[in-house]
């Protein structure tokens, strides 16, 4: 088969995570077929890492050590009170030192962890492909780490496990799971009519039913009513948690709790539920999964992440009609993907995400990232890891992110200055830009006063930065 680099360097950059020295020369023979080869990889897009806890065990270590914290500062305010001369000069300094040398509390360890396991997933693929799907599927079913220590978790047990699966299986393990109960506030939500309701007069919370159905689902404005919205609140009523305060074992997992449930059966866009408990709302998200609005709204934006902000109508057509015809097959919608003519044709006018582009970079040296650093840059670029600022996730718009790249130079030069002296920035610029490069980029690159300066202006020429 006849090399191809050009089209090789495309899909490293539009589909991956951008190319490592040799990625180019590496699939240049068969560019799609090494996307597709990712797809059947075994175990792909899974993290096997026994280090990382699950979210029910991660958020009952949080709640123990929080309890711990408390307890002491409550001994001590008690021995303060007990002895107010007790702090002499000596202990006081002691103090200060300790508390200037405090341990890392357990939630920011928790969430370096996943982050850690994150960045090495995408910083060693070979492609990126998958880990890029992670991503997508990970920002469309959002949860927030400002809201719970369970974030990194989640994307382990909702989204890796079902990126190949079937979009209804994601769907279920996604809105089931505590981190989204707690996030979309659906934890919490009572029926009106239910036994909890009654006697605790206590209401109904709608967040978590209308984002399923405006983002994760149908798409806004389709074919729901306000009335769809709060029936479907009512049939999700009981998906709950375990309290941790009363169930050290096994609190922070979810349960159905039929006291917490609106009785009776409720109509969503035209269809009669009847009241089966906790399978009523597993059968709304069934038929939600099969829409054809849902099979739309997530062709869309498969085709905007990946290719452009407006994508080719014909791609939209042929992901959403795939997504019909194999019941939501993820594997087979990823496929048609990067074999669908569009996709290889549009011009590269998307801007990378932040996170993207900090991983490209990475990857482009050949070097290891530090989580620490890469978590702070990339909330310093307006992306920051697992905490978007509403359910709707980080944009996809070129446009969201045109105001951040004068921060980018600045992280470009600041990352350029620690490890271009270790690196020859024209070679890496020949084995991840290959012939997408421009002659007016390589020219500045080889005119740079320094190495970092060179290495700057490659991370951040308009090639590099987009997919």
């Amino acid at each position: 088969m006849a090399s191809n680099p050009k089209d090789a360097a495309l899909a490293l950059h539009r589909f991956g995570l951008g190319p490592r020295a040799g990625s180019i020369a590496a699939v240049a023979s068969d560019p799609r077929g090494a996307l597709l080869a990712e797809l059947d990889q075994p175990r792909a897009g899974q993290i096997d890492n026994p280090n990382l806890p699950t979210s029910g065990a991660a958020n009952r270590a949080v709640f123990e050590s929080n309890a711990k914290r408390l307890a002491e500062q409550k001994l001590a305010k008690k021995r303060r009170d007990e002895n107010p001369g007790m702090a002499e000069p000596a202990m006081e300094q002691g103090l200060q030192e300790q508390g200037e040398q405090k341990a890392v509390p357990l939630p920011q360890q928790i969430f370096l962890q996943e982050a850690r396991t994150r960045y090495h997933a995408a910083l060693s693929a070979e492609i990126g492909f998958v880990e890029r799907l992670v991503w997508f599927w990970s920002n469309h079913f959002c949860v927030s780490a400002a809201s719970t220590v369970m974030a990194g978790a989640y994307e382990r047990e909702a989204i890796r496990t079902h990126v190949l699966g079937r979009f209804g299986d994601m769907l279920l393990a996604a809105e089931g799971h505590p981190a989204m109960l707690l996030y979309l506030d659906n934890a919490q939500s009572i029926g009106p009519n239910s036994v909890a309701g009654i006697n605790r007069v206590r209401g109904l919370n709608e967040n978590l039913a209308r984002e399923i159905l405006e983002l994760h689902t149908l798409g806004v404005r389709t074919v729901y009513s306000q009335e769809d919205v709060t029936n479907f609140a009512k049939v999700l009523t009981g998906w709950t948690i375990i309290p941790t305060n009363t169930n050290p074992d096994r609190g922070g997992e979810f349960i159905f709790n039929g006291r917490m449930h609106e009785p009776g059966p409720q109509t969503v866009i035209g269809t009669a539920y009847p009241d089966n408990g906790v399978a009523q709302g597993r059968t709304v998200l069934a038929d939600l999964a099969r829409h054809p609005a849902t099979a739309k709204h997530i062709g869309f934006k498969i085709a905007r992440h990946f290719i452009a902000d407006e994508p080719p109508q014909p791609l939209v057509d042929r992901l959403a009609q795939r997504f019909l015809d194999t019941d939501g097959d993820l594997k087979e919608i990823a496929s048609t993907l990067v074999t669908a003519p569009e996709a290889w044709v549009a011009s590269r006018n998307k801007i990378k995400r932040p996170s993207e582009w900090l991983v490209a970079s990475i990857r482009a040296t050949g070097l290891q990232g530090d989580p620490v650093r890469t978590t702070r840059a990339q909330r310093g670029l307006g992306e920051p890891l697992w905490q978007p600022a509403a359910p709707n996730g980080f944009s996809d718009d070129s446009a969201a992110w045109l105001d951040g790249l004068a921060q980018r130079l600045v992280v470009a030069n600041a990352f350029s200055q620690r490890v271009a002296e270790r690196i020859d920035p024209a070679a890496v610029a020949e084995a991840v830009l290959g012939e997408l490069a421009s002659t007016e980029t390589l020219q500045t690159i080889a005119r740079a006063e320094s190495k970092s300066q060179a290495l700057a202006v490659l991370l951040m020429s308009p090639e590099f930065q987009r997919r």
